[in-house]
């Protein structure tokens, strides 16, 4: 083989492994996932609730270098209920100015009001899919990324209270996402990436429309490195708009990307539980993910 050719090989090679993905343990993702649902309910003022945090924290500050709390207090107008709640941030490379955002909320919905049986309709939810998969996602990413430092900062961010209201009082939503939108870090992030029900079987990610029409550049970027990864679970398919927490984000002009599939029919129901839940899910996307961060270079 020629000299020359033998040189280009060599230059692949390197150019290659400078942009390896670090490795994500879905097994072990999948273990975070049943063990935020052994907790309970984690629905505001639940005992799960304050187990959840004291866990996700000690967690967290295993693998990142900063840890800590937001609280803050919201008064419903719906139910008067005031409820006490906490956002919870993790920094990693802090001295990183260029930075990039991951969420998840980690409450979970306090009443089962799409149930197919009318006497749970008012039972919390146990929430496997919906909070607890993304939540375990991002705890994989940080312990791997302790021992894999990318380039860019990395913020993780666990928002409370995003599943609290009722379905046709939107003010009740999203509380964690708009409190933390309204009091970013410095420095903010360049851009985000929002996880909310991603751990379901035969998991099928779209295209969210908000992303689309807000975020393009951003998604561009999640879809070529799930190619990468040959992760099928995400679809070149047009999604439909939904209220989640990227919105407060956009609104603050932060592109940030929600990876969501809906179409879960244990939705809002007492049976969303790790039984329905896939670590092979939570693997493409934690993989992706990681992908991501690897190809991702500091903007100055």
């Amino acid at each position: 083989m020629p000299f020359a050719v033998k040189l280009a090989l060599v230059v692949l090679g390197l150019c290659g492994a400078a942009y390896a993905a670090a490795p994500f343990d879905q097994d072990n993702a999948f273990y975070y996932l049943e063990a935020q649902c052994a907790l309970g309910p984690r629905n505001p003022g639940s005992p799960g609730h304050a187990q959840c945090l004291a866990f996700l924290k000690r967690e967290l500050a295993l693998w990142a270098d900063t840890v800590y709390e937001q609280p803050f207090e919201y008064k419903s107008p719906d139910t008067y209920e005031t409820l006490n709640l906490t956002n919870i941030i993790a920094r990693i490379h802090p001295a990183q100015r260029d930075r990039v955002l991951f969420s998840a909320h980690w409450d979970t919905r306090p009443f089962a009001d799409r149930d197919p049986d009318p006497a749970k309709r008012k039972t919390p939810i146990p929430g496997a899919d919906d909070g607890a998969s993304g939540v375990a996602v991002l705890l994989e990413m940080a312990r791997q990324l302790s021992a894999n430092p990318v380039k860019v900062g990395v913020d993780i961010v666990l928002t409370d209270g995003e599943d609290y209201g009722r379905e046709e009082v939107v003010a009740d939503y999203l509380l964690g996402a708009k409190y933390f939108a309204k009091n970013l870090p410095d420095p903010p992030p360049r851009f985000g990436i929002l996880l909310d029900m991603i751990g379901q079987r035969d998991l099928k990610i779209p295209m969210e429309e908000y992303s689309v029409k807000y975020a393009k550049p951003v998604m561009d970027k999640i879809w070529t490195a799930a190619a990468r990864q040959n992760a099928t679970a995400f679809v070149r398919e047009n999604g439909i708009p939904v209220i989640d927490d990227h919105l407060p984000m956009l609104e603050q002009k932060i592109p940030m990307v929600d990876l969501i599939d809906f179409n879960y029919p244990y939705w809002h129901t007492t049976d969303d539980t790790p039984a329905h839940c896939s670590a092979n899910s939570l693997g493409q996307v934690g993989r992706t993910l990681m992908d991501v961060l690897a190809h991702e270079e500091v903007q100055q």
